[in-house]
């Protein structure tokens, strides 16, 4: 009996490093594939520019 619960212990343990690593990798393919369609040959996003209400632009650090 006692083989059999090592043996399970151990089964146990590989199935949860296997759905462990499963999320990481889905995690991962979700941040480093693109998530909106780009048409071919269109310009890239460019940030918003900001403006005060007056109508001048507004001051940015960077």
């Amino acid at each position: 009996m006692t083989g059999d619960t090592g043996s399970g212990a151990v089964r146990e343990l590989l199935l949860v490093v296997a759905v462990a690593a499963a999320g990481v990798l889905l995690a991962l393919v979700a941040v480093f594939t693109p998530w909106h369609a780009v048409p071919d040959g269109a310009t890239p996003a460019a940030p918003v520019e900001l403006h005060s209400p007056d109508g001048a632009p507004a001051p940015t650090e960077g």
